[in-house]
């Protein structure tokens, strides 16, 4: 890494991305725990999509298709990412699929992917999309939280430590020696001159435990790591209606305790009003006195505030059990 690269760091989050990182899961052997009641949730919508092919365009091998990687950094939307995935040469999806299946036999579902051409290109899209809404676009807004508060963890841990604490801050396998930013992959043994182009940190919610890094002529180098707080992400305490009448209630006012209630997760006014049904400027006097008491803590992500609940109140929302009880 030279001193323009660095200069060039920045973080993004991507559908995408979410999408290839979750389809890589499920090609590995078993669910992780973490993610089990997000796959107990989905696995039902997913009949109706063609599985058999996306696993055999994203398996739990050691690469992962480079055309899927380009698409995911690429900034926008779900749509226009897959617009891309759509428009990929039907040459590069055959190199890809070929380098990620190694000496293996690529599987007939790829084989016949391949052999499409352009409707290939365009068929994966379409069932990358119809993956999309049946995983991830159900759970997009708590996702995109969960990143959110990542990104602005690393904010502050760059403000704090330098680049230094914020690389090796980011998995186990990363780490800083002088200007060499070292990943630690025993299966590859490859250099690389980032010459300018910077660097691109994406936070993921399906990465755990893995570290994915894309390095590709003419675009920044990028790293695909597991950002903080999933493991509040499928619990307890991510937005639960029907407290009336609960210890957390009598404390603090129904309106606070169904605020703190949903704030495990990142949240600004307007999708707190949208979830309690309540007028945004209600929702923002609440989040003001449970500010200033210490339970609520806030920061800017672009134009809006995000709110996320402290550990004192943490505390305070488990002691009052998961049916509205002590616990």
């Amino acid at each position: 890494m030279g001193v323009a690269d660095v200069a060039r760091i920045r973080f993004g989050y991507s559908p995408l991305a979410e999408v290839v990182q979750s389809l890589y899961q499920l090609s590995s052997p078993g669910v992780p725990a973490l993610h089990r009641p997000w796959w107990e949730a989905t696995r039902v919508g997913l009949r109706g999509v063609d599985m058999a092919l996306l696993r055999a365009v994203l398996p739990a091998t050691p690469l992962v298709a480079d055309f899927l990687f380009s698409s995911a950094s690429h900034p926008g939307g779900i749509d226009e990412q897959l617009r891309l995935v759509a428009e990929t040469d039907a040459a590069e999806i055959r190199a890809d699929l070929a380098a990620v299946w190694g000496r293996d036999t690529m599987p007939a579902p790829a084989q016949h992917l391949v052999a499409e051409g352009a409707a290939g290109a365009r068929r994966l899209a379409d069932t990358l999309w119809r993956y999309w809404s049946a995983a991830i676009a159900p759970h997009w807004q708590q996702l995109h939280a969960v990143l959110e508060d990542d990104v602005a963890y690393r904010a502050a841990q760059l403000t704090a430590g330098g680049v230094d604490a914020l690389l090796s801050g980011l998995h186990p396998e990363v780490s800083v020696r002088g200007e060499v930013l070292r990943i630690d992959k025993p299966r590859h043994s490859v250099e690389h001159d980032l010459a300018g182009d910077g660097l691109t940190l994406f936070p993921s919610v399906f990465a755990w435990p893995r570290l994915m890094v894309d390095k590709a002529a003419g675009r920044p180098a990028t790293l695909v790591y597991a950002c903080r707080g999933v493991g509040r992400l499928w619990g307890r305490g991510s937005g639960h209606p029907g407290r009336d009448g609960d210890a957390l209630g009598a404390l603090l006012g129904q309106s606070r305790a169904a605020i703190l209630d949903r704030l495990a997760l990142p949240k600004s006014t307007t999708d707190l009003a949208g979830e309690l049904g309540q007028s945004p400027p209600s929702v923002s006097f609440h989040l003001s006195v449970l500010r200033r008491s210490g339970l609520v803590t806030s920061w800017r992500a672009g134009r809006r505030v995000m709110y996320q609940r402290t550990q004192l109140a943490d505390g305070l929302v488990a002691a009052s059990g998961p049916d509205g009880k002590p616990a």
